[in-house]
């Protein structure tokens, strides 16, 4: 039977805070097998502030977008972002609403290297930097060397980022690899591969007690997908396989993770597109300087 690691005596853990950082319409029909032609919805971009219970030290989790969006790579801007994409408040202006800027936050995590997640990362000058290590790949050259990459080649500070490899870690779960990010299990940084080379998901206990979250990404882009009330849209343009993910069995088996992880006692999931999570919490106190109550 699946299990997640049982809380040790004074049990460390995390204060999990959404940050709002921008909103982008989408077609439903890229996304969805079955959803209705033409149908459209804004979703969020979330981002997720993590405070260490013992250490208080901060984590991010993702960055959203950025909000001078034609600060992107030529490759990025070309494609119209304005029309879709409104930023009212990035991930800076969200850690102000605490009293917290981004020479405040001690380390950064990315889901990988897609636009709407890795946002502004030179305001975070005092940030170490962690991905998969595969997300390396998209910044090798990355532009402008490379001026069709939407990832620029130096998004990830030198001396300040660690490549996860995650083949050799243990299991988290129902999740294959995981690492133990602070090394006291309250949070880890889970494999989650199909999106995108390097993807990973956060795993963080919200209480002493047996609380659990997981900020899923991209993993899954709607909630249909969790439920299986639809499937990984197939034949999209506009995507290089085809689907929104670069490999699509391997997508589908990550979500099949996540499911089994919901099943387990006290476990909620968060995506970065989670619609409607955001519509039912945007004006609660789950946005920082508040926190996500645990289960």
């Amino acid at each position: 039977m699946t299990t997640l690691p049982l809380p040790a005596k004074d049990q460390a853990y995390c204060s999990v805070s959404a940050l709002e950082s921008g909103h982008i319409e989408v077609h439903l029909e890229l996304f969805l097998d079955n959803a209705d032609p033409g149908s459209r919805i804004i979703v969020p971009s979330l981002s997720f502030l993590l405070r260490h219970s013992k250490t208080n030290e901060t984590l991010l989790f993702d960055l959203g977008f950025r909000q001078d969006l034609w600060n992107y790579p030529s490759s990025i801007t070309k494609l119209g972002l304005e029309k879709v994409i409104t930023v009212p408040q990035d991930v800076v202006g969200s850690l102000a609403r605490g009293g917290l800027s981004p020479s405040d936050i001690k380390a950064v995590c990315l889901s990988h290297c897609h636009f709407d997640h890795f946002g502004d990362t030179t305001p975070f000058v005092n940030s170490e930097f962690v991905v998969g290590a595969d997300s390396a790949m998209h910044l090798n050259p990355g532009y402008p060397a490379d001026p069709d990459s939407h990832c620029p080649s130096d998004l990830l500070p030198k001396g300040r980022t660690t490549l996860i490899e995650m083949d050799h870690l243990p299991p988290l779960g129902p999740f294959p690899h995981a690492l133990d990010f602070y090394g006291d299990g309250s949070v880890y940084i889970v494999d989650a591969p199909g999106h995108l080379p390097g993807h990973v998901n956060l795993v963080a206990r919200t209480s002493s007690d047996g609380g659990w979250i997981l900020l899923g990404g991209d993993s899954a882009h709607h909630w249909n997908l969790i439920t299986g009330e639809s499937q990984i849209a197939e034949g999209r343009p506009g995507f290089p396989t085809g689907c929104a993910h670069l490999d699509r069995k391997v997508a589908e088996s990550t979500i099949q993770n996540i499911r089994e992880f919901l099943k387990l006692p006290r476990t909620r999931v968060i995506l970065a597109h989670d619609e409607p999570w955001y519509k039912a919490n945007k004006d609660t106190t789950s946005f920082w300087p508040g926190h996500i109550e645990t289960k």
